[in-house]
Formats: C-alpha cells, sequence, structure tokens
C-alpha cells in the first residue's frame, strides 16, 4: 500500500496525512543518513585497523593476513551498506512512491552485490531513531520504512 494510499485512508479517522506522510519521509531520511555515517565511521575504523603500523616489527595487531582480510571485508561490506542507505534516504524523497523507491534501492543493492533485503533491519532502526516528537509524523515514517521493506 502506497503511503498517499494510507493517507487518504486514514486521513477521515484522524491519522496521518499528506503533510505527515511528507515529514515522516523527511525524518526518515535524515535518520538513514545518520545511520549511514555511523557505517562509513565503522568502515574506516576498521579499514585503518587492518593497516600494518610502519616501524613495528610484529607487524600490527592485525599482522595474519586471516585478521587482514575478515577486518577489510567487514570494512567493505559497512562502506557499500552505508553508500545504499544514502541512495535509499535520496530515493524516498518527495512523492512517496514506494514502488520506484524500492526498485531503484534495489537495483543499486543488486548492483553492489547485496541482497536488497539487508537494508530491512536498519530501515527499521531509522524509523525507530527519529529526531522529531511529531506523532503523526512518525507513525508515517514507520509505515513508509514497512512498505519500503516488503517492497524490498
Amino acid at each position: 500500500m502506497e503511503p498517499h494510499e494510507v493517507a487518504e485512508i486514514t486521513g477521515s479517522m484522524g491519522g496521518p496525512g499528506p503533510e505527515d506522510f511528507a515529514n515522516g519521509a523527511a525524518a526518515l531520511a535524515a535518520a538513514l543518513v545518520r545511520e549511514a555515517g555511523a557505517l562509513a565511521a565503522a568502515a574506516a575504523a576498521l579499514r585503518q585497523a587492518a593497516q600494518v603500523t610502519p616501524g613495528d616489527p610484529s607487524g600490527g595487531p592485525l599482522s595474519d593476513i586471516r585478521k587482514q582480510r575478515g577486518a577489510m571485508a567487514a570494512s567493505g561490506e559497512a562502506a557499500i551498506k552505508a553508500a545504499l542507505l544514502l541512495e535509499t534516504a535520496e530515493a524516498i524523497g518527495p512523492g512517496g512512491d514506494i514502488a520506484a523507491a524500492a526498485e531503484k534501492v534495489g537495483a543499486a543493492a543488486r548492483r553492489a552485490g547485496l541482497p536488497p533485503t539487508v537494508l530491512q533491519p536498519a530501515l527499521r532502526a531509522a524509523a525507530l531513531q527519529l529526531g522529531t516528537d511529531d506523532g503523526a509524523a512518525r507513525i508515517a515514517a514507520a509505515t513508509i520504512a514497512e512498505a519500503l521493506g516488503r517492497a524490498l
């Protein structure tokens, strides 16, 4: 169900209206950008940890190539997910077309070699971490996140 369809149904019952869905989409996009920033910081920290320290005769804390490979793989995964979350934030912008957003995000995930469903936990987390006390916008954001998660 599209957000505007939900808004039409719930609008007569005091639920989120079109403006609430616009506010919810903006708040959800901002939360996704924050999630992407946290993943990007984690990716950078893992990448830094995997580098061998110059002058360290033992080769650093991750001198074992197996540990380095694991850290670099985790770093790459976090960086890819961060980029996909930024694309998701952009896709859920104005307009509220969940199907188009899901198609765009799904195509980007497949290009990155990941199943689109890897974004579902981040969508749910972002919907729970909204920086607003507007209840109607929170409901709208949760509705958008749920619809997008199902569409992915």
